[in-house]
């Protein structure tokens, strides 16, 4: 197809150069542009919502925010289309147009954080679990409530053109931002080839994490080139068992799933993030009735201006509030903000779990338990000194099946068939997930006292790791 250069403005980034999308002008009356959808509040709120939700504290250079990496995930969501759509009209019946399935999967990657709070995933655990629900059930309500009509408006990409009876379907947009879980209702309904494009979003790689890892690693000063994506895109398509990487990409596909254990290990899990973390923790049930409350599904006009920006501005001027309460917690809020570690880390121990072995069934799996018998291993004199433990847990590869059925195959040319991934000799051989197991003290006094105690619980099985 001749490119439509009118009607496409550039946007350029760091991490993939220039990402195209459709400008408003120019356009038929009517026609609702990928721009539109860009500057709408709800997508432009993401400007102020860290994509590393308190890393930035830590790498100075990580300034980056969620709207950066939700133009990074389009712009990959139609790499991924130029790949794999061919293959994915072999694997299934009835496939929408390639402009239809790349517009879909477009505005599926720019919204697929549309819910977030503020302080990203840390919002999802300490605020939206007391509703049920995560920041995925809100974004796919924002899309079909708040962005409907936009997005059925919407007529093209850069690469193409829907055709004339084709209109986009939110709740199918709504439907691939949501992770499938154990027991959830939904799955059955939908065609074949919308299950088999979920794997863009749910899966082992994802136009997620692929641009978060590349971002990351990027901004943080981790890496300039995480991992090889054009060479997992170009070994990558669909059969019909869903989407299969060749075994000439598997070696490619095992280091970036290494690259982003080890940007948990060294970035998001960092010993001073889950310190803050672990600050962020103590005040948030003081300080969110002060802020927001409620679910925000049943405020969303409310939960669109709360912001992680607006949040730091209040926190911060309230340690000059006349009110007694309000001004003692900004004066603790007034420790983050300037960084001074309330909680800095004694020891710490790191375990891998690999096929056969489980987390659940190590003392790892139950903190309290070792926080009571850490306790009684140290010296009567300060067995009461303040502590916490933190467990940063990630999971490098499936085990076994995933919710809503296998999402990556593997075809393995000698034996002409596809295997799910987690099947596979050498995908074995990566550790299923790791644990860090921290404790954390007000100071480093006793921090050799606080190792061996934990020593003498765990055993030296695990190395200990003393900051002294």
């Amino acid at each position: 197809m001749v490119r439509d250069f009118v009607n496409e403005s550039l946007s350029h980034d760091p991490i993939h150069g220039y990402i195209p999308f459709i400008a408003r002008s120019g356009l038929p009356e009517g026609e609702v542009a990928e721009q539109d959808i860009i500057d709408h509040p709800w997508v432009q709120r993401m400007r102020q919502i860290h994509q590393l939700q308190t890393a930035w504290w830590v790498f100075p250079s990580a300034e980056h925010m969620r709207f950066q990496h939700i133009l990074g995930a389009m712009h990959l969501a139609s790499l991924a289309t130029e790949h794999w759509y061919d293959s994915l009209v072999e694997a299934c019946r009835n496939v929408p147009s390639r402009a239809y399935v790349e517009s879909l999967l477009r505005m599926a990657a720019l919204l697929h954080d549309v819910g977030h709070g503020p302080f990203g995933h840390f919002f999802d655990d300490h605020y939206l679990e007391q509703f049920g629900i995560t920041h995925e059930t809100i974004g796919g309500v924002i899309i079909e409530q708040e962005l409907s009509d936009l997005l059925r408006k919407i007529r093209r990409n850069p690469r193409g053109q829907l055709q004339p009876l084709e209109e986009l379907d939110p709740a199918q947009i709504s439907w691939l931002i949501r992770r499938p879980r154990p027991g959830t209702a939904g799955e059955e309904g939908h065609p074949d080839w919308l299950k088999k494009l979920r794997s863009l979003f749910s899966g082992i790689y994802t136009v997620d994490n692929m641009d978060f890892v590349l971002r990351d690693a990027y901004m943080t000063g981790y890496s300039t080139k995480a991992f090889d994506i054009s060479r997992i895109l170009h070994y990558s398509f669909f059969t019909p068992a869903g989407l299969t990487i060749h075994a000439r990409g598997m070696q490619t596909l095992i280091h970036f799933i290494e690259t982003r254990a080890n940007l948990f290990r060294a970035v998001y899990f960092h010993r001073t993030v889950r310190g803050l973390d672990l600050a962020l923790e103590d005040l948030f049930p003081e300080t969110m009735p002060h802020l927001f409350q409620g679910n925000p599904i049943e405020n969303l006009t409310a939960y669109r201006h709360f912001t992680e920006s607006s949040f730091l501005v209040d926190v911060h001027r309230w340690a000059d509030a006349t009110d007694p309460a309000l001004h003692s917690l900004g004066q603790k809020w007034q420790l983050i903000l300037s960084r001074q570690m309330q909680w800095k880390m004694a020891c710490e121990k790191t375990l891998h779990f690999h096929t056969g072995t489980a987390e659940r069934t190590s003392i790892f799996s139950a903190p309290d338990l070792v926080m009571h018998r850490l306790r009684e291993k140290l010296p009567k004199a300060i067995r009461e000194i303040p502590l916490k433990i933190d467990v940063a847990r990630h999971y490098h590869r499936p085990s076994g099946r995933l919710p809503a059925g296998g999402q990556n195959y593997l075809l393995d040319p000698s034996l002409g068939d596809t295997q799910e991934l987690h099947d596979d000799e050498l995908f074995r051989a990566l550790p299923v997930s790791f644990c860090i197991f921290r404790v954390y003290s007000k100071d480093h006094q006793y921090d050799a006292a606080v190792t061996k105690a934990l020593n003498s619980i765990l055993g030296d099985a695990v190395d200990a790791k003393t900051n002294m």
